[in-house]
């Protein structure tokens, strides 16, 4: 007989693939049933991780949006960004999936003002995230040899991103985009960021002449902007893409 734990870490991952793929295809009665079986799995599991419990409720909230039901897709959506900072409280970029599906339904209700609040989050997460990389990046491109061979600090592990978080960022950057340059108004600063982010992705994921085309077109539009320095992260990006040998010099 199967434990629990088994069950919970096993069975219920492979219902939300399965809920995923068929949401994604538009299949969304079998999408439906692969989610009953892995909800009613989760509810006779008290212990079951809150990292499951983001991915049930994102699929749920996924579920009845296709559904039309928004506030119930809010509620789970809600409860999926609750549990992602619970189960990854040092790692923001989990609960930027939630926040970005949450925007996308106020935007489809026409409350703007929470949408664009949402969006704005969803590009700060990434913005703070892909900047710490960047960063550590730098900092081992500047520290000379011979500090380093002696220094007794222990050095910083370079993360890197995995294909599901290159792929999600991606989507969500390259939509948000897309609605901040097509809006009645495009605000030059919000659309910077975008691109700024977008930039740091391309450069993290080694295609490096797009992170130079975006973060060129980044600078040029800071130089309109009243005021307006570009950040130090820019800084470190457009340097560390200089000592790339397909970048001109």
């Amino acid at each position: 007989m199967m434990s629990s734990t088994l069950i919970q870490d096993e069975l219920v991952p492979a219902f939300l693939i399965l809920a995923e793929a068929s949401l994604g295809l538009g299949h969304v009665a079998q999408g439906e049933e692969y989610l009953s079986q892995a909800q009613w799995i989760v509810l006779k599991n008290a212990s079951c991780s809150s990292a499951i419990q983001s991915k049930l409720h994102r699929n749920l909230g996924l579920l009845h949006a296709a559904r039309g039901n928004f506030e119930d897709a809010l509620y789970h959506l809600a409860n999926d960004v609750y549990n992602a900072c619970c189960a990854f409280r040092t790692n923001g970029i989990a609960a930027s999936g939630g926040y970005f599906h949450m925007a996308n339904i106020f935007f489809h209700q026409k409350r703007m003002d929470v949408a664009h609040s949402l969006f704005a989050e969803v590009v700060d997460i990434w913005h703070k995230h892909f900047s710490r990389l960047i960063d550590t990046q730098f900092q081992t491109l500047t520290i000379p040899p011979e500090v380093d061979v002696l220094s007794e600090e222990v050095e910083p592990t370079e993360e890197t991103l995995d294909e599901g978080q290159r792929t999600e960022a991606s989507q969500v950057l390259s939509a948000i985009l897309d609605i901040r340059e097509q809006a009645a108004r495009p605000q030059l600063d919000k659309i910077a960021k975008v691109l700024h982010t977008l930039a740091m992705l391309h450069y993290l994921c080694q295609n490096i002449p797009k992170a130079h085309e975006l973060g060129l077109k980044v600078l040029q539009m800071t130089e309109e902007l009243p005021k307006q320095e570009p950040d130090a992260s820019l800084q470190r990006l457009m340097q560390l893409i200089k000592t790339r040998p397909s970048v001109p010099k």
